[in-house]
């Protein structure tokens, strides 16, 4: 099992601070996803929007990788040692694989931290505010920059890339995900169809749980550490 393909999801990045979305008190219990998480909304309302993810991207400065993000990166490296690939795929829009030692990082739903002109499509580093006056370094537009995440409604990104890194995974290992989320939530499946074998390392039984050939369930930051010291002394 040296090609492993691991989607995480928003629980890895609970426990470092940063809230969940469906979750009882999560993010959509206090906003309205429509108002501030689709083009409609950013249509109707840009300041609401930029209002919400200039206060996502200050909450990030607050926090930090926990266990389960630097057991991740510590697999990636020892894997590429060896002669095998890791490829991590994330639902989260945060940075912290990046921060913990992550290289080889598909981002589902964008990043955080970058922005995208909704004119020339160039995109940006972005750690500052954004407001309806930002003005796009590449063609001079005002109020086209928006963040430069997927919203409701729009195309994850990557997804050749993660549908043919499952095809030639010996192992697909699914961390922190509620299992309700499509596309998603049936890599689960993709993976089975391409013959490799199926963890689930979550807090609780995800909604697709029946699905994998082995689970564990417990804190990532304690699951997920153990996990992968047992993976790599497989190998040894």
């Amino acid at each position: 099992m040296r090609r492993i393909v691991v989607l995480t999801g928003s629980g890895i990045s609970a426990e470092s601070g940063i809230a969940t979305f469906r979750d009882t008190g999560g993010v959509w219990a206090k906003y309205d996803f429509r108002e501030v998480a689709t083009s409609e909304g950013f249509a109707a309302n840009p300041d609401l929007v930029h209002e919400f993810y200039n206060l996502r991207r200050h909450g990030l400065r607050a926090v930090e990788p926990n266990p389960a993000h630097f057991a991740l990166a510590k697999l990636e490296r020892e894997l590429k040692v060896i002669g095998g690939l890791l490829t991590l795929v994330t639902q989260n829009v945060d940075d912290l694989h990046e921060r913990s030692g992550s290289q080889n990082v598909l981002h589902m739903h964008g990043e955080l931290l970058k922005s995208r002109c909704g004119d020339c499509e160039e995109t940006f580093d972005q750690t500052d505010n954004l407001s309806v006056e930002t003005k796009c370094m590449s063609c001079g537009a005002i109020g086209a920059i928006r963040p430069d995440v997927v919203w409701f409604g729009e195309i994850p990104r990557h997804m050749g890339e993660t549908l043919t890194a499952i095809e030639k995974a010996d192992l697909f290992v699914s961390i922190g995900t509620s299992g309700a989320v499509y596309p998603a939530a049936g890599f689960v499946a993709a993976a089975r169809r391409a013959g490799a074998a199926c963890i689930e390392l979550n807090l609780e039984p995800s909604e697709n749980a029946c699905l994998f050939t082995d689970s564990r369930y417990g804190m990532a930051g304690e699951i997920v550490p153990q996990w992968v010291d047992e993976t790599l002394a497989g190998f040894a």
